[in-house]
């Protein structure tokens, strides 16, 4: 009894983070657009100031909240009756539109310094923004190839395993980090009367899309990092069977390539152990 109050509890709690993660990132999308459309004359693509406000809104929406979102899908207690390749499709479909997203903020913000004969690549901003965009195409990548098609070997998934995860995490805390220094730079460079320490509405209203944008981090990174918030092993554990074979869902092919110069009965129950536990560590994945 006190086991199950306690599962209830901690899914109460990952419920209630998990509101507050969606509420946090809705709020931090809506006043990117009205930063955009209150204060910074709405969107264009004509190469003046308005079409470098998409930058923002496709950074905060895109490779923001629904990158954050991809981290967590797997830990969505609703979606482990689905098969664990589904959530491989849906893991890395959310990651591809937020890479789209962040290429596009990129090109408008490259497109509005040219038209405008505006240096490029010049501040910490940037330097870092561009790093994190081509380590996260990377990372998506690899990712795919390594998770997501049924070739690579299964010790390899196992020891990339904790480098995706790891990579996957410090992307997302340095997305968060080069927003707060964009928004910030933006600021100071567009405020000149009133400045921006004056603290005028536009300037508060910022200040708090950054803020929401911490919180959201941290409510994002603090249930990717529970290890009792992760996707359970998968029921009934099949037998590894060879590229080809594979049963839907199972993360790696079969080792059993001399099975008749051996107890089949060991065999077997090497195998499944073995197959627990990669299927536990493909459960951590953060592509």
């Amino acid at each position: 009894a006190a086991h199950g109050a306690r599962k209830m509890e901690d899914y109460g709690r990952f419920l209630a983070l998990l509101a507050s993660a969606l509420l946090v990132g809705f709020v931090s999308v809506v006043l990117s657009f009205v930063w955009v459309f209150q204060y910074r004359g709405g969107l264009s693509w004509d190469g003046s100031s308005r079409e470098f406000n998409w930058h923002p809104i496709l950074i905060v929406m895109g490779f923001v909240f629904i990158q954050g979102i991809a981290i967590i899908v797997y830990r969505l207690p609703w979606t482990w009756k689905c098969s664990k390749l589904l959530m491989k499709f849906i893991h890395a479909g959310l990651n591809t539109i937020a890479m789209i997203l962040a290429i596009v903020a990129i090109v408008s913000a490259f497109d509005f310094h040219n038209a405008n004969n505006n240096p490029n690549m010049y501040s910490l901003h940037s330097w870092i923004g561009l790093t994190a965009v081509i380590f996260y195409c990377l990372q998506l990548f690899f990712g795919v190839a390594v998770f997501l098609l049924p070739f690579a070997p299964v010790r390899l998934r196992a020891a990339l395993m904790p480098i995706h995860v790891y990579s996957g995490l410090t992307i997302f805390g340095t997305v968060i980090a080069t927003c707060l220094m964009g928004i910030t730079e933006k600021l100071i460079f567009s405020l000149q009367s009133p400045s921006y320490s004056e603290s005028p509405p536009e300037a508060i209203l910022v200040n708090c899309l950054g803020l929401l944008l911490v919180i959201f981090g941290a409510l994002i990174l603090w249930m990717a990092s529970r290890p009792h918030w992760k996707r359970p092993p998968e029921e009934n554990t099949k037998i590894l069977r060879p590229i080809g074979a594979t049963p839907e869902g199972t993360e790696a092919e079969s080792t059993m390539t001399n099975s008749s110069s051996a107890d089949p009965r060991s065999n077997t129950e090497a195998v499944r152990k073995q197959n627990i536990k990669f299927d536990e560590a493909g459960q951590r994945t953060t592509m």
